[in-house]
């Protein structure tokens, strides 16, 4: 394939990808209420905990330009619809890029493909459910007198980090297996450095959580430990796998 047609093929997907981010971005824009209300869900839940009754002072959020509910319920749409599209466009990144890899390469990259998606969306998950403890927290520092009005992007754009942050997160020990796979990452090595990485786990959840809070951070740090165990015994059986083909080899 030359240059041009390569080129012809990169903009007829991107063309194609475009239209299904817009096409997502219009329905989602029917849908945006249930979407509001599932935003705000966390917000809502942590200001019962910390006020189960009516109080002047309790937190709320708030728009503050003419034309902000207008900007605000766009870029929610375009976010929903690049999340509803990402089948579309990842396909035809995937398709733009296979017929350059080799057998075994497509392989990993499948590989990672598949595991990658379930434990993004379940870091974004456990991100989800930890939200209101870890806003409740941050709003309780609020002083009795003072009213804390909460500008709604401002809310948005934590809650998408805060999402963001764990789902990344949890893709990491998947990082750890592949690089072992490629022969990066001994098993040996994962053991032996077992603690400094388990404390550095730890900081990393309480650096990269945007709440700060020990509770958000154990729920982001302890999940992470386990899913790196399960790494460390993948990439366990995979050396002694590697091993005996290697004495077979010898051996013949």
């Amino acid at each position: 394939m030359t240059l041009r047609e390569h080129i012809v093929e990169l903009r007829n997907r991107l063309l194609i990808s475009v239209l299904a981010i817009v096409i997502g971005t219009v329905a989602a824009w029917f849908i945006y209420d249930e979407a509001f209300r599932l935003l705000t869900q966390p917000f809502q839940e942590s200001v019962r905990q910390l006020n189960p009754g009516i109080d002047e002072t309790k937190p709320i959020l708030t728009l503050n330009g003419v034309g902000d509910a207008l900007t605000f319920q766009i870029k929610v749409s375009a976010l929903i619809g690049l999340v509803v599209s990402s089948p579309v466009w990842l396909y035809q990144l995937w398709a733009f890029i296979a017929p350059g890899l080799h057998r075994s390469e497509k392989k990993w990259a499948m590989l990672f493909a598949g595991l990658a998606a379930p434990l993004f969306a379940g870091g974004m998950a456990v991100a989800y459910w930890t939200l209101p403890k870890g806003i409740a927290i941050l709003i309780s520092f609020t002083p009795h007198s003072v009213q804390n009005l909460i500008e709604i992007p401002h809310y948005l754009d934590f809650v998408i980090r805060t999402m963001l942050v764990f789902g990344i997160a949890f893709l990491i020990p998947l990082v750890v297996v592949l690089l072992n796979m490629l022969g990066l990452v001994p098993a040996s090595a994962l053991a032996k450095f077992r603690p400094y990485i388990i404390l550095v786990i730890f900081v990393f959840a309480a650096v990269a959580t945007p709440s700060g809070d020990p509770f958000t951070m154990c729920l982001l740090a302890i999940p992470m430990c386990l899913l790196f165990f399960i790494a460390e015994i993948i990439c366990r059986i995979n050396d002694k796998r590697r091993g005996r083909k290697a004495e077979e080899l010898l051996a013949d």
